[in-house]
């Protein structure tokens, strides 16, 4: 009796095991289907509705897949290799998904034939290293000097996506920003998205696209200069604007001589402090945010303008 229960013990634990290695496997394949329609040149694009209604087409795994929301852990795996490739590499977010799915389906026959997953895997391991010295033995390396190298390579890397019409005025637009920021004799890889900015502007086409050698900024005075070559930045916590008081008060007047003798302290008070800020060499001024009154009013924004003084405001 002992034993007739023990071995339904073993078949109970042997048949939880497959079940949940062919759990994982149909999620992880689940994942790798809902982006394999979206691979290559001639791949399609995905229209995505998120919990706020809000609607993205693409044909990037990486969006794609961030965009899901997956339970499963073997799922939520495979969204992470897609992260992680698009990370290190850029590109290639869904070949290795779909290649991990392809994997996965393969050892449903290997685990059918009765082999061990430890067999399978070990395998695997030996695969990847054989792979990886056949890749390194075609591969052509690329000197990060040689511009028209990497522009066919980024050329390469747009060819399946949305902007792949504009790849001739992206590419080289990508490979100059990215060469600005990093040391070519040294530079193994960099990080874009702490060092480029991409800033969008409504109304224009793709072909206005432009590559700035400096910083871009998006709420620029429209009174004042919009272009600063060798600027001289100032940061300031303080308000252009007529000082207030610490409470709520009303200030009535009642004669024309005091309404104009106000106004006049109050330009007198704005023109000292725009002096004093051209004065120092400042040519671009960022004026913090306040929440206790009017950073700047149309006052000091004129006077800045006049001395060619660029205002940024409301600076968090």
């Amino acid at each position: 009796m002992a034993g007739t229960q023990s071995k339904a013990d073993t078949l109970r634990r042997v048949s939880k095991e497959k079940d949940v290695r062919e759990s994982n496997i149909i999620a992880a394949k689940a994942v790798a289907d809902a982006v394999r329609t979206s691979l290559g040149p001639r791949g399609m694009d995905k229209m995505i509705q998120d919990h706020n209604g809000e609607v993205l087409i693409t044909n990037d795994g990486a969006t794609i897949l961030s965009k899901m929301k997956c339970f499963h852990p073997a799922a939520k795996m495979m969204q992470e290799l897609s992260k992680a490739q698009d990370i290190e590499a850029g590109d290639g977010t869904t070949s290795v998904v779909v290649l991990a799915g392809s994997i996965l389906d393969s050892t449903r026959n290997l685990l059918a034939k009765g082999i061990h997953p430890t067999v399978i895997a070990e395998s695997f391991l030996t695969a990847t290293q054989k792979a990886e010295e056949i890749l390194e033995s075609v591969a052509v390396p690329i000197d990060l000097s040689n511009r028209e190298a990497l522009i066919h390579a980024a050329t390469t890397s747009l060819s399946s996506k949305v902007v792949s019409g504009d790849s001739q005025i992206l590419a080289p637009i990508a490979v100059d920003a990215t060469l600005q920021v990093i040391d070519p004799q040294t530079a193994t890889n960099v990080d874009i998205n702490e060092n480029i900015r991409v800033v969008q502007q409504v109304g224009g086409t793709v072909e206005d696209t432009e590559l700035v050698n400096g910083l871009v900024f998006t709420k620029v005075s429209s009174n004042g200069p919009t272009n600063v070559e060798n600027a001289k930045i100032g940061l300031i916590q303080f308000c252009l604007s007529a000082p207030k008081t610490d409470i709520e008060n009303n200030v009535v007047v009642s004669e024309y001589a005091q309404m104009d003798r106000i106004l006049r302290e109050e330009r007198k008070y704005i023109l000292k402090m725009c002096k004093k800020i051209k004065a120092s060499g400042c040519n671009v001024l960022l004026v913090q945010k306040s929440i206790l009154r009017d950073a700047t009013n149309d006052l000091s924004l004129h006077f800045l303008a006049k001395m060619k003084i660029m205002v940024i405001t409301d600076v968090e």
